[in-house]
């Protein structure tokens, strides 16, 4: 057994989400948001390196003697799965493990809105997950990924980075790649997918020009896209879109937005009311003729009251899910306080909120 598995089978045991290892500092859990040391030494750089190098591969170590970070996903002794990122910074070796479950959760588990299993329903376009890091994107698009094999025959290929949740073949086949294992790069992974007759193209990142360009080629011509940037609404996911491509392809993007963009899920995980766990909270834009213009139009400053006003087509700003999740009694008041766009409507949740509020608007005016 690697000695790393050690910290692992630990953090494993208190259900946290990541265990960071680094030098100078204990090893350090994510325990439902906050990041806990455990009772343990400080890290040296010689015992850390060590660590990490009995888990890499030949070409592995290479890359990372070179300076290159390096992703990849691990499987410890006990059979328990992580994403890993390994790096060096000023005090030497850092590295960063991303517990996966062994389950591929489903979209009900995850109380994700039901539009989003709509969502699953098409054969064509284009559906974009975004979030900040670490706000569960990878876990959505693997339970729709779950639904679609589950519910359809369908020849589904999936690019990640690295290979996270694992999906054994059910009702259709599914085919996982991993970045700089199996390909050189997202836009290289859908050119090339698109000559294996996918149904469903899913792509961890759309990081570049060309992996934009690829994608959106997927989507117009027969394919369901799944995708991801990190992006924090929906406002901010199609601006991001629109500008990834040069000026000269603006209206062309600006069109593929309109027509072939099927919705954006946007999402942060916002603490339960008993502050044991965390809980999903979504921001939903499904398109429609209005929003449409409104991105031809570059209007799209004015999205957000579509997505006020388009509840009977599942949309909601965050703010609405936020304050619904409140109603439920699904998520701790003070924390949704900190995720809210217009925070006035939360300040009676939150003690002295007002004040709070008060010093942020007389902050933001020195």
């Amino acid at each position: 057994m690697a000695r790393i598995d050690a910290f692992l089978k630990l953090g494993a045991a208190q259900g946290c989400s990541d265990v960071h290892l680094a030098v100078g500092v204990p090893p350090m859990l994510r325990m439902n948001g906050e990041l806990l040391p455990i009772k343990f030494r400080n890290l040296g750089e010689a015992e850390l390196e060590s660590y990490v190098t009995e888990i890499l591969s030949p070409a592995q170590q290479e890359q990372f003697r070179k300076g290159h970070d390096i992703d990849f996903s691990y499987v410890a002794e006990s059979g328990a799965r992580f994403r890993v990122n390994l790096f060096r910074k000023d005090t030497g070796v850092g590295a960063v493990f991303r517990t996966i479950p062994t389950d591929v959760p489903t979209l009900e588990s995850l109380g994700l809105p039901p539009v989003v299993k709509k969502f699953c329903d098409y054969h064509q376009g284009m559906v974009l997950v975004t979030g900040s890091t670490g706000t569960g994107k990878s876990t959505t698009l693997a339970a729709m990924i779950d639904l679609l094999n589950r519910s359809r025959r369908l020849n589904i290929v999936s690019l990640e980075d690295p290979i996270e949740f694992v999906h054994r073949s059910k009702s259709s086949q599914v085919i996982q790649r991993e970045l700089h294992t199996h390909l050189p790069s997202f836009a290289e992974g859908v050119r090339a997918a698109m000559r294996e007759d996918p149904d469903v193209i899913l792509i961890g990142e759309l990081r570049d020009a060309d992996t934009v360009r690829w994608a959106m080629t997927a989507a117009e011509t027969g394919h369901l896209v799944l995708g991801t940037l990190h992006t924090t609404s929906a406002v901010k996911t199609i601006d991001r879109m629109v500008d990834a491509l040069p000026a000269e392809e603006r209206e062309q993007t600006k069109s593929f937005m309109s027509q072939s963009l099927i919705g954006v899920v946007t999402q942060v995980l916002v603490r339960t009311p008993d502050l044991r766990g965390r809980r999903a909270v979504c921001e939903v834009m499904v398109m429609n003729r209005a929003i449409g213009k409104l991105i031809m139009t570059d209007q799209t400053h004015m999205v957000p009251s579509q997505l006020q006003t388009g509840k009977d087509l599942g949309m909601q700003t965050l703010d609405q899910a936020l304050l619904g999740a409140i109603a439920a009694k699904e998520i701790d008041p003070e924390d949704a306080f900190n995720y809210a766009v217009d925070k006035k409507p939360f300040t009676r949740f939150v003690p002295d909120g007002t004040a709070i509020l008060k010093a942020d608007v007389t902050q933001g005016l020195a």
